[in-house]
């Protein structure tokens, strides 16, 4: 029997939807894990679907940690660049997601501590490799097995777009949701439903946000969710949707909405940039070139000369989005049947496989 030490956050961001599917996978696999929650926090509120007996499995990881731990196993990060100095063992991975091209000097200085680093795309193992790295891997995520069909009807006689993710410029978020109404607002055969709160804003932030993003006025056909709680919620929302734009973000370590979207049938826009290209191609999504590069610095979550997180983002011509929408209705109504075949192609038991063989070689 494998042991480890896993440290990784437990909660409903995409850090910790990736850190529970991991730890699933080390529980079928019979993985003995002392289980180190980062900032000793446990929010398994969104996982509405797990299975008593892995939920056991996990209480029982995070409470015997510190009986289990021990030198002798590997510590499993599953963390940010930013605060992956510490380990609790002699052998560590670092197993993280980096979506810019400039790795900076202290970037390069916390890599170069790890045994061995796991990126989540070739692109920012690729950033990395360029600037001298030699530890570095890409081990792709998988498709989040408690998503899936739901079997219900909804917009039966519209055409349905949808946008999720946290409200960024790295993510292109006001661009997108403008280039839409630009070309569908107000035209009720067309939908738009966004997912787009970002929790690092306060409520009346967001509410300013929006106001702004429409010029205050009023489109009965684009509607702002708050956030969903749960994964049977956002389940939902994918299923609900027939094109998904969460591929049109400018920078990304993977694209959970813009995977699972995409994995679950639907038809994805994506920008053929960053981590995109590791999993759409021409045959599962509508790709969209880049127009060019822009700085990422929006005086809130990337600051321009700080010590991590420097570089640029993809950018597009708002005509090529509008001219792949155009496309995406022709299509929308049928099955992504090359899409679907993406849950088959990334599953987390890969990921943890590759995991645990870059293991063995500490």
């Amino acid at each position: 029997m494998k042991k480890i030490i896993f440290n990784a956050p437990l909660n409903s961001l995409s850090f910790g939807n990736v850190s529970l599917n991991m730890a699933r996978e080390f529980y079928k696999k019979g993985v003995e894990c002392s289980f180190f929650p980062i900032g000793n926090n446990v929010d398994l509120q969104a996982f509405d679907k797990l299975d008593p007996d892995f939920h056991k499995w996990l209480e029982d990881s995070i409470n015997d940690r510190l009986h289990n731990v021990s030198n002798d196993a590997v510590t499993l990060q599953m963390w940010h660049i930013n605060g992956s100095e510490a380990r609790f063992s002699p052998r560590k991975i670092l197993y993280t997601f980096y979506e810019l091209d400039q790795p900076t000097p202290i970037e390069q200085n916390l890599v170069s501590l790890q045994d061995r680093i796991a990126f989540s795309s070739s692109y920012a193992r690729d950033s990395f490799i360029n600037r001298g790295a030699t530890n570095t891997h890409f081990i792709p995520i998988g498709f989040d097995p408690d998503l899936g069909p739901t079997g219900k009807e909804y917009m039966k006689n519209k055409i349905h777009f949808g946008l999720m993710g946290k409200f960024e410029k790295r993510k292109h978020t006001a661009k997108i949701i403008q280039t839409w109404i630009k070309e569908y607002g107000n035209n009720f055969d067309y939908q738009l439903t966004c997912c787009v709160t970002n929790p690092f804003f306060q409520p009346q932030q967001m509410e300013g946000i929006l106001h702004n993003l429409t010029e205050g006025k009023r489109y009965g056909n684009v509607n702002f969710l708050p956030h969903l709680p749960t994964n049977s919620e956002v389940n939902d929302f994918i299923n609900a949707i027939d094109i998904d734009l969460s591929g049109m973000s400018g920078a990304e370590g993977w694209n959970l909405p813009a995977f699972n979207a995409t994995a679950l049938g639907k038809w994805s826009i994506v920008l053929n940039a960053t981590s995109h290209q590791d999993w759409a191609t021409d045959k599962n999504s509508l790709l969209v070139e880049p127009s060019g590069k822009e700085n990422c610095y929006d005086g809130t979550f990337f600051q321009e000369g700080a010590p991590f997180n420097q570089g640029t983002i993809y950018c597009f011509d708002e005509n090529s989005l509008i001219a792949k929408m155009k496309e995406a209705e022709g299509l929308c109504k049928k099955t992504n049947t090359e899409g679907i075949k993406l849950q088959k192609d990334f599953t987390y038991a890969k990921t943890v496989d590759s995991l645990l063989a870059l293991c063995d070689t500490l």
